[in-house]
Parts: structure tokens; sequence; C-alpha cells
């Protein structure tokens, strides 16, 4: 199933029948700071038949961190009262263009569903390329039934990320703009202390981005390789929060690379503590 999927391609396999349904997700998130209500702007405009997944809604509800992972059984309710089944193909997007639509297309494939795609430059992309939208509320979905299990590989915890600095093991690229990487930026979260993690490198995931769509496949390896990525590398993707980390997940399995793990916690939990140490 290819990572990415163009506005026609969706609209040819939308407009014919298909043995695995479609089922299309919005996946948008807005910084706090942003002020922008996402699932109201849903509902003003949106893919005909899609449905609004809500980044921060399906979480684990005891950790103080921001959307990080539900458990399996969460996810599986959440995603089945969308609608979804496993056997379903799912075509994620937000209304950036690409930003937390790679998030959901993460979490997918932790949970065990690899039949699941990005809409490459999103919503803008997709009227630009002159397809429909609809507004309002969609119709109370059909429950679908969806099996999840965990992929425990493709996540790093604190502790893991804490060994890593001990056995150099894995590749640390940080997502974020580079005045975050830094630290000659504040952080946008109160009381966070600005850096990276030692040893980790600087890719703002908009340097793999063009007009809100991915660059190509060699683009794209040219860009890591500038960073010291082969495709025998270890790897871990971060970034503010969890979100961003998942464009640069996506863009090396784009590439061909190897996709390696996502720091779940990202900066919002190691530059949150007082026992990890960083850089500037």
């Amino acid at each position: 199933m290819p990572f990415l999927v163009s506005p026609v391609w969706l609209r040819e396999r939308l407009a014919a029948p298909a043995a695995t349904p479609i089922r299309l997700l919005d996946a948008t998130y807005y910084l706090p700071n942003e002020a922008k209500d996402a699932a109201a702007l849903f509902q003003a405009a949106h893919l005909p038949g899609a449905r609004f997944f809500d980044i921060d809604k399906v979480v684990d509800a005891g950790s103080p961190l921001p959307h990080m992972l539900p458990t399996a059984q969460n996810f599986a309710a959440a995603v089945a009262a969308l609608g979804v089944s496993s056997t379903d193909h799912v075509v994620v997007y937000d209304q950036r263009g690409l930003f937390s639509a790679a998030r959901l297309w993460w979490m997918f494939r932790v949970f065990g569903h690899d039949n699941v795609s990005v809409l490459d430059g999103g919503l803008p992309g997709w009227i630009e390329a002159g397809g429909a939208v609809e507004s309002g509320a969609p119709a109370p979905a059909i429950p679908g039934h969806f099996v999840a299990g965990f992929r425990p590989e493709l996540v790093r915890s604190l502790d893991q990320m804490k060994a890593n600095l001990q056995n150099h093991a894995e590749l640390v690229l940080d997502a974020r703009a580079a005045g975050r990487f830094d630290g000659s930026v504040p952080e946008p979260r109160p009381g966070m202390r600005s850096g990276h993690i030692p040893g980790a490198k600087s890719l703002p995931f908009t340097e793999l981005l063009q007009d809100g769509k991915m660059l190509p496949p060699e683009s794209l390896r040219a860009k890591f390789a500038g960073l010291g990525v082969t495709p025998d590398s270890q790897l871990v993707t971060s970034c503010g929060s969890g979100v961003t980390a998942a464009v640069l997940t996506l863009g090396l399995a784009v590439a061909g690379l190897p996709q390696g793990a996502l720091y779940d916690g990202s900066w919002s939990e190691w530059g949150s503590r007082n026992d990890t140490p960083i850089e500037v």
C-alpha cells in the first residue's frame, strides 16, 4: 500500500467500486497558541465522507504529556466508532497540507494496521486539484470492527532514549525548527528548557516539504544522506510533542529508508525534566 497518495489517485479510487473500502479521516491538529478549532474547521469543509479524528482526545489519559499514545484497546474503539474496520484502506489528511496527518498514519502502523496512506497536500492539495468538499457534521457512522495489536519497535520511551545516550545505537533526528533545536529561541510551552537531546541532529520537518507536499523520494534521500542516514541506520525521530516527528518517519518511508521509531514523549517530556541532559 502506498505511504502517500495524490488527490488524483484518491479521486479515481473513490469513483470506482473497490474490494477494499476506503475510509477518510481528517487528523488535523493545531498548536495551542494558534487558537484554531480543528473540529469546527472540519465541519466547515472536509473531503466527502470523511470523519474527524481528534489527536488530543484519543490519548493516554493518565499521562500529563500531550497526546501520548493510547492503549491498543482504546485506539481500536475510537477508530471503530468512526466506521473503520481492519479490512479497510484508511487515508488520512489534514487541513494544513502535511502536518499532523503523519501522526495518525504512524499510530495506525503502531497498532498493526499497514493499510494506511497519507493524502499528499492534504485538504489544500485536494481543493487545488479540483476535489469537492462537504460541510456540516457527517451522519452517524456505522461502527466498524477494528482489531489492534501493538508494535513496540516503532515507539521509544524516556528510558530507552536515556539508554541511547550511553550506547549510541540509534541516530536521533529532531523535527523542530532550527532555533528551538539549538536553543536560540524559547520553547512555546512555558517552563520548558531549550536545546536538544545530546547527539541528535536537526532536520526541521518543513525541509521535507514543498507547498504542503512531500518532496520526491530522491530529494528526500539526499536530505537524509546529508545527516549521515544510510540504509543500515537505526533511527529515532523526535519533535516537540510527537506530531511532526511523524513527518520525518513518513519521509523516511517514502525515501525507502528504515523508518525506525518515534520518541512519543519528545521534547515535551525531555525538556520538562531536570534529569535529562541537553545540548545547545
